[in-house]
């Protein structure tokens, strides 16, 4: 008889991971990918870089797997290391923002494409998400990861709180800064009103 690793507790699966069963880390990836995934890209603003943000938290999850405290659910352990993986994508693209001028035309530096999300955007309801997102990733990290994990992940308050090693109370504050900003880049309130 095998075990069903898809009915199984994360803490379960770490522990069975962390003991060489084949397909208990996999089953992790399979079960929190998308959801990392949208927090990487409301972060960042790139699917690209997004994708590499995931692929990274898993590496980084797995070799830390044996401090992850299996009493707890792994959801807000995993958004936390993405989040740490976005600000290290983020501080990249400021140094090679400020380094391009200075970059010759065979130096690497240069031939960085571009970081914006591309153009092809079919629909305007399409439009306007991917707007939104880029509003979202745009916001200072502290507001903005709150809004990703608790608005777009639908973490609790409290997971959010674990996640970013802050108060309740700071999510609260933290989400409504967040939501004020965003009307006002998106043009739904005025400034002041």
């Amino acid at each position: 008889m095998s075990l069903d690793l898809a009915t199984l507790a994360d803490g379960e699966l770490a522990t069975l991971s962390l003991a060489g069963r084949d397909g208990a880390f996999a089953e992790i990836v399979r079960r929190h990918r998308d959801a990392l995934y949208r927090v990487a890209l409301a972060s960042l603003g790139d699917r690209e870089d997004a994708l590499d943000a995931v692929q990274e938290t898993f590496i980084a999850a797995h070799r830390a797997l044996r401090r992850f405290d299996t009493a707890r659910t792994m959801r807000p352990w995993l958004a936390r290391i993405t989040l740490n993986r976005c600000r290290d994508s983020l501080r990249r693209r400021r140094v090679r923002r400020i380094l391009r001028p200075f970059a010759g035309a065979d130096d690497p530096v240069a031939s960085v494409p571009d970081d914006r999300p591309g153009q092809d955007v079919e629909a305007a309801d399409r439009e306007e998400l991917v707007r939104t997102m880029r509003a979202i990733s745009r916001l200072p990290a502290a507001i903005r990861e709150p809004i990703v994990l608790r608005t777009i992940e639908g973490l609790s308050q409290s997971e959010t709180a674990l996640a970013l090693g802050i108060t309740e109370k700071a999510v609260e504050t933290r989400l409504r800064r967040a939501r004020e900003r965003l009307r006002m880049t998106l043009g739904m309130v005025e400034p002041g009103s």
